[in-house]
């Protein structure tokens, strides 16, 4: 990887969580009432993006998600700028997210479950989280029917970028 630029795409529009919009349905109401979960944060970064990189992806094959791109994340975490979160079921991980965050950014890059409704657990975590920074939007970067269900939206690139300059000028989120 060493010499190769880094790519950052910015499509014609981008997917968003606005958490004024975040829609929890009653199933997830019922099922994070239901199990025991133990949700944490940044306590196994590489367990999370390896079950990521594990994920079946109907119609894809493999996955962007190689062990260079495990190593630079990792490198990413350790310099505080990515970050996981973790859901386990009697000890065990069965689900998770991570993305990274640059001031008040976070980008969600990749989830993963093992259990049922163990991701979605996942992210409404991160959600309560990040609005107990002060966030008031997440980055899903593409619309896929999950994030539809939460609410998230597409936006045009002018207004992502608009949201982005405004976020990174903030302070960090604390993990």
């Amino acid at each position: 990887m060493r010499g190769q630029p880094l790519l950052w795409f910015a499509p014609p529009r981008r997917a968003l969580l606005f958490f004024d919009e975040f829609h929890v349905s009653r199933s997830l109401q019922k099922l994070l009432r239901a199990q025991p979960w133990d949700v944490r944060f940044d306590t196994d970064f590489c367990g999370v993006m390896k079950n990521c990189a594990r994920a079946p992806r109907p119609g894809q094959r493999g996955t962007w998600i190689t062990k260079p791109m495990i190593e630079a994340y990792a490198c990413l975490h350790q310099l505080g700028s990515a970050h996981s979160v973790e859901t386990y079921l009697d000890g065990q991980l069965v689900g998770g997210l991570y993305g990274v965050s640059f001031g008040g950014f976070f980008a969600g890059e990749s989830m993963f479950f093992h259990h049922s409704g163990a991701s979605k657990v996942a992210l409404f975590h991160l959600v309560q989280h990040l609005k107990s920074q002060g966030a008031t939007w997440l980055d899903c970067q593409m619309m896929t029917p999950l994030f539809e269900s939460f609410g998230a939206r597409e936006v045009p690139r002018d207004d992502f970028m608009a949201l982005l300059k405004e976020a990174t000028a903030r302070r960090n989120f604390e993990f």
